[in-house]
């Protein structure tokens, strides 16, 4: 049975989801999918906020990723229900917990994060990027104004474009995507208020603007793989996986 069809059999089994089935649809067209209603209970996420600063603080903004190998507080909101229940209508009832990252971006001198597939960097570590989805969930306000998020539509087929090289004093990244292949008119922004979320399929094209704004935008990418691909622990030296909902389909090692 090939990924996609697996992905498409979890599909028609799951029996839990907060999505509707024009999300779904939506989601699995375009690759993307905004999110504009609250994840969490006001209490929990002003938690998860107030982790957040004590992370960024302890840490800085360079240090912020895989973060929930250092602060197991977060364990609580990466398995939540509210958030599996997002996850669930898109890569079926088995989820693996793939990474998670606080994204913090300061007022004035944020750096650009250029145009950019997930799959690109994460190439030959899992056996296929197929069923990888990120929430990014909103700490901040985010708008283009302090560079939100925003996504080519349907580029999600690929996820292996040509590169070059970039200034990492203005980028994130030391590589983008060569600008003849991206169509920045068709750019779709991702406005978000704080607690609500967008969900994007690990071969979607994406990046933001830099933050020339005085507002900070702060983020949680928080990042599931469907059990049925295989992590390879080889290649993923010193990573860490949990099994967040169903079972495990390709004999991937988990934490406790």
């Amino acid at each position: 049975m090939s990924q996609s069809t697996l992905i498409a059999s979890n599909n028609t089994s799951s029996h839990r989801g907060r999505l509707t089935p024009d999300q779904v649809s939506h989601y699995e067209r375009e690759g993307y999918l905004l999110f504009n209603q609250p994840v969490f209970a006001p209490q929990k996420f002003a938690q998860l906020k107030a982790i957040f600063e004590e992370d960024l603080a302890a840490y800085g903004d360079d240090n912020l990723d895989t973060i929930h190998f250092r602060d197991a507080r977060l364990l609580d909101f990466l398995l939540a229900d509210e958030v599996l229940d997002l996850v669930e209508p898109v890569i079926g009832p088995n989820i693996g917990l793939w990474s998670s990252h606080f994204i913090s971006k300061p007022p004035l001198t944020g750096k650009a994060t250029p145009w950019h597939e997930d799959s690109a960097y994460w190439n030959g570590r899992v056996s296929t990027m197929a069923g990888i989805c990120t929430i990014w969930l909103a700490i901040d306000a985010a708008t283009p104004e302090n560079g939100c998020m925003r996504v080519i539509p349907g580029s999600h087929t690929n996820g292996f474009s040509a590169y070059e090289a970039v200034d990492v004093s203005r980028n994130i990244f030391g590589s983008q995507i060569k600008p003849e292949l991206i169509d920045e008119s068709q750019a779709v922004y991702f406005s978000l208020q704080p607690n609500q979320c967008s969900l994007h399929e690990a071969r979607m094209i994406h990046g933001a603007q830099a933050n020339t704004s005085p507002h900070r935008r702060a983020g949680y990418t928080m990042r599931y793989f469907s059990t049925s691909s295989k992590v390879y622990p080889e290649r993923n030296p010193g990573h860490k996986l949990w099994l967040a909902r169903g079972r495990d389909l390709a004999g991937n090692i988990y934490e406790n």
